[in-house]
């Protein structure tokens, strides 16, 4: 009797674990990949270096998805100890850094998909690459070989079929959600952009701090949800780690269609009193003196004299308690295609809890194409690798108990 056939549409790091379960079993799996190499968006995150998870407590580190009872189950199991494992099986050793998270010791996403690549074809998992997939109806796969001449369409049955086709922003690398006219509209949350600088229109007096940081200011939108970090000022507004991570809160402001109000403290390490000490001085000294004295460099004066009435310069009082709340109106998002991730997605209650898709029990479903979304930090990677798994399990169970 044949292997069972599973086809995996596309071959980012969910669409691989997806893989590196079923080749465990006695399956015929390949991968389709549009594009001609895995993983690009993997490897484009990685440039930097690869922030693949974090150590904090797993509590803590599950708050950080907007489901986290959704995806605890099997973030538990195939959390950042077991990445790090994984890893080390690959002969990739890591490390911890200063802020909690987690990288390759030699900081390059390369050598671990290279590792990882060889040893899903040393297990037998067939990969097509520049393969479009173009429709699936039932157990039946559409799709067109790039790589022949004629480009025809060709048809294909497979036993089970997993969806791995990432989100819709950079597009470029692969993630181009044209899989959405595979599924029902009811299916899908609308996808939002995550992990994206915000817009906020600078008058001209701005232009010569753009690309600058505001270092070490303390953000929030929420007085209980306050993060410290750096955040950089750019021609269209506002980016950094610590704007990403003010997104979620953002975006519900945003559905609830009230302004989009970002609260700073740029002098976090002084009290009010303190503050406003600084800025009482002597007679002599210059409004650009004592505001350097204070603290406030020359990224931080200019916003303050962009945001802050002229009238309030010189009351010590009335400046201390804009420095330390200091309101700034967000206008948009920047567009969903330069954010690094998405919110929205295919949502829970179109699968059933081994990520099997109510409508089409051959089909499963993983990774960013989910609706779920965290901030940066090795979340994101973490959940790709831990739906992924999960839905190669899902096949496995279903495959073995109903053929």
């Amino acid at each position: 009797m044949p292997n069972k056939r599973i086809a995996i549409i596309g071959a980012g790091p969910a669409g691989l674990m997806a893989a590196e379960v079923l080749s465990q079993y006695d399956y015929d799996v390949h991968v389709y990949e549009q594009k001609p190499s895995a993983a690009r968006k993997f490897l484009m995150a990685g440039k930097t270096g690869l922030n693949i998870s974090h150590a904090e407590e797993i509590e803590q580190f599950l708050q950080r998805y907007d489901h986290p009872d959704w995806l605890a189950p099997w973030i538990r199991r195939w959390d950042a100890t077991w990445i790090r494992q994984w890893m080390a099986d690959l002969g990739i050793e890591s490390y911890i850094g200063s802020s909690g998270r987690i990288f390759p010791l030699e900081m390059k996403a390369a050598p671990l998909l290279r590792a990882w690549l060889q040893r899903l074809g040393a297990h037998g998992v067939k990969f097509h690459y520049r393969h479009v997939c173009l429709g699936i109806e039932g157990q039946q796969l559409r799709f067109q070989d790039q790589k022949q001449a004629d480009q025809a369409i060709q048809s294909e049955h497979f036993d089970a079929i997993v969806l791995a086709c990432g989100a819709v922003s950079w597009s470029k690398l692969g993630s181009d959600g044209a899989w959405q006219q595979w599924l029902s509209p009811e299916q899908i949350a609308s996808f939002q952009p995550s992990n994206a600088g915000v817009e906020r229109c600078w008058s001209s007096f701005m232009q010569p701090v753009f690309g600058q940081p505001l270092k070490r200011v303390e953000a929030w939108i929420q007085p209980d949800q306050k993060a410290m970090g750096d955040i950089v000022i750019t021609q269209y507004g506002l980016e950094s780690g610590l704007i990403y991570k003010q997104g979620r809160a953002l975006r519900q402001l945003q559905q609830q269609q009230q302004p989009m109000r970002l609260h700073l403290d740029l002098l976090p390490s002084l009290t009010h009193a303190e503050l406003i000490k600084k800025l009482s001085p002597g007679k002599k000294q210059s409004l650009s003196n004592v505001w350097r004295k204070a603290g406030l460099d020359p990224v931080k004066a200019s916003l303050v004299r962009e945001l802050v009435d002229k009238t309030l310069w010189h009351d010590a009082v009335a400046l201390a308690e804009k420095i330390k709340d200091l309101l700034i109106e967000i206008e948009a998002f920047r567009p969903i295609e330069e954010a690094i991730s998405c919110a929205g997605g295919i949502k829970q209650n179109a699968l059933t809890e081994q990520l099997q898709l109510k409508s089409n029990p051959a089909l499963f479903c993983c990774g960013e194409m989910l609706d779920w979304d965290a901030p940066t930090g090795g979340y994101l990677l973490t959940a790709c690798f831990a739906t992924g798994r999960a839905a190669g399990e899902g096949v496995h169970h279903w495959l073995g108990n109903t053929h």
